[in-house]
């Protein structure tokens, strides 16, 4: 963490204040995003990452994990695990509260996540996936005739390569959702 010099001391009612104020600052974010540039601007690299391996390894802890584990997950010393330790021990209703709160924030985070989709790598690689983009944009602009008339087709060919059995799909997709009103 940071050192201050001596001269740089100031009364603890003044100090006080600066704290207050920096936790409503942060209380003021209203997303992990902002709550991030708001961090990354105050702090350090090193100062940042130090405060979340502290707060990791106060969940490890509470999660009942050894020094040792601890240590060899996060690389960090035995010593701030012992520091972050007797923080829990003397009080650490904060990191009680934030470690409870994180947890289930990324269990639902993993709950809602979407599974990949290639949409995005296509967008930023289309030459590589050019016949799957003029295929799908072929389908989403022919009329439910035309598209019947391409599965006619693909239905007659004996060589379906994974790229005819993708737009088979698609087509019989999109027209079940057509059919079904969606």
């Amino acid at each position: 963490m940071a050192k201050f010099p001596r001269h740089a001391k100031l009364d603890k009612g003044r100090t006080r204040e600066i704290i207050t104020d920096l936790c409503e600052a942060m209380a003021q974010t209203k997303t992990a995003a902002e709550a991030a540039e708001v961090l990354t601007d105050l702090l350090g690299r090193q100062e940042l990452e130090m405060v979340a391996r502290r707060l990791r390894v106060a969940e490890l802890l509470l999660d009942d994990l050894t020094y040792q584990d601890i240590s060899k997950d996060l690389k960090i010393s035995a010593a701030t695990i012992a520091r972050v330790q007797a923080w829990l021990s003397e009080a650490g209703e904060g990191y009680r509260k934030i470690v409870k709160r994180i947890k289930g924030i990324r269990g639902s985070r993993r709950e809602n996540a979407r599974p990949f989709q290639p949409s995005g790598f296509k967008k930023k690689y289309p030459l590589y996936f050019w016949p799957q983009l003029v295929f799908d944009y072929w389908i989403k602009s022919s009329t439910q005739k035309q598209k019947k008339a391409m599965l006619e087709i693909l239905s007659r060919t004996n060589d379906k390569n994974r790229l005819f059995r993708e737009l088979t799909a698609q087509l019989k997709s999109v027209r079940i959702s057509k059919t079904n009103g969606l």
